[in-house]
């Protein structure tokens, strides 16, 4: 006979309280088991010891694997082969971004920073039982080794036509002993760069985190990227940050610069009336809709004469700003809705945001680089398989590669200097 509700529910709670959960856990362990060993047996093609002809391979012993569970810690036990591998799908290994994030966390869990935000946290990964010191420095050693050939890999394979900058915050711990003690909280500046290679796909170019987007953190940083290799570059997209734009000028000579349109209408609606900010933003945005270069730039004066009247600030930051917001009209018209803005780059920044703001506080600014890079490893392995390209290369095509530059060097400086880009109008 059937058991209602009632009796089902006395059951489970029977079965969860006997013997201080262990039935439970038995019980839970036996048919993890069982299924582990079922699907290790359609991926030989035999059972243990079986003789058949649909085999594929041999048994060759097992290795323990650690099931963290509701009931507990369980130790299972998967089947290793002669040729290939197996792992069963119930336990597939966590990507890149969870084991950081798992790292993350089991570090400022060891380094007795956590909160009972961090707690939970422990426990929903899965690790109620905790973690040693030596496993977190080896998960941390084995992310960063990644991480590390990551963002020094070598960029010189092939040119970088555009590429994009910006940058997020987030907290860290900064300062203080090698345990932590003493250490203050504070933002850092996580800055990201992406590109287009010469083929229309995108790629994560590089990551690094430091206090603030001082100029010399940004030169120091788009210096790597040159040193990597990084050329070919003709048109950088990023927001107004005046750091970021020395540091531009300062290490990428004679490379156009594209001011981020939706930063600028910001900008300038923050200048206006509330009452005339749709009206603003519908003026500007045709700019952005002539069909050819010189239509483009004619258009910015239209609305500047426009606007004069009632908004000369307008007007004058429209004036101000006409090479750099319509820098992208000297490229190729199917490239434009791409290129003039760091909206792609800004929907990159709210997935790290996403994963970051988990943690909440990083125990060090290392733990924030080595879960954000991990976040971005994961985007730019997407983007390289993806069957649809950013740009295509019938559009890439259409771009005039830069004439070459050469590098001269003293004792004290070393200048870049510019034969002559030429871009395609």
């Amino acid at each position: 006979m059937a058991l209602d509700k009632s009796a089902l529910l006395e059951l489970t709670e029977a079965l969860s309280s006997a013997d201080g959960g262990q039935l439970m856990r038995r019980l839970l362990h036996t048919i993890l088991q069982a299924l582990i060993d079922a699907e290790a047996a359609a991926h030989i093609g035999a059972d243990p010891h079986e003789r058949t002809d649909t085999r594929t391979t041999y048994r060759n012993g097992t290795r323990d694997k650690t099931v963290s569970t509701t009931s507990g810690d369980l130790t299972v036990k998967i089947a290793k082969t002669r040729t290939g591998s197996f792992f069963p799908s119930l336990l597939t290994p966590r990507r890149r971004i969870d084991v950081a994030l798992h790292a993350v966390v089991m570090e400022a869990y060891v380094h007795g920073v956590s909160t009972r935000k961090v707690d939970d946290l422990v426990t929903a990964l899965g690790a109620e039982s905790g973690i040693s010191k030596s496993e977190v420095s080896r998960i941390c050693a084995e992310l960063d080794t990644d991480v590390t050939a990551f963002n020094t890999r070598n960029l010189g394979e092939q040119a970088f036509p555009y590429v994009f900058l910006d940058a997020t915050y987030c907290k860290a711990r900064v300062g203080g002993d090698k345990h932590g003690k003493g250490a203050r909280v504070a933002s850092q500046a996580v800055v990201i760069a992406t590109g287009v290679s010469a083929d229309g796909r995108r790629e994560v170019l590089g990551c690094a985190v430091g206090d603030s987007e001082t100029q010399d953190f940004w030169s120091e940083f788009l210096r790597t990227l040159r040193d990597r290799g990084l050329g070919g570059t003709q048109l950088v997209i990023s927001d107004h940050h005046r750091g970021l734009m020395n540091a531009i000028d300062a290490t990428l000579a004679g490379v156009a610069w594209q001011r981020c349109r939706v930063h600028f209408m910001r900008n300038v609606l923050a200048r206006v009336p509330n009452g005339q900010g749709e009206m603003v933003a519908a003026a500007i945005r045709t700019i952005f809709a002539q069909p050819t270069g010189p239509l483009v730039r004619a258009q910015v004066e239209t609305i500047a004469v426009m606007l004069e009247p009632q908004l000369p600030v307008v007007a004058t930051m429209l004036r101000d700003s006409l090479e750099e917001i319509t820098a992208f009209a000297d490229f190729p018209e199917a490239h434009w809705r791409k290129v003039w803005s760091t909206n792609p780059l800004e929907r990159l920044n709210r997935e790290v945001k996403r994963r970051t703001d988990v943690v909440g506080i990083f125990p060090n600014p290392a733990a924030l680089l080595r879960l954000s890079t991990c976040v971005l490893i994961e985007s730019h392995d997407e983007w390289q398989v993806a069957e649809r390209r950013y740009l295509s290369e019938e559009s890439m095509a259409q771009l005039t590669p830069p004439a070459p530059t050469a590098i001269t060097a003293n004792s004290n400086t070393q200048e870049v200097i510019d034969t002559g880009a030429i871009r395609t109008a």
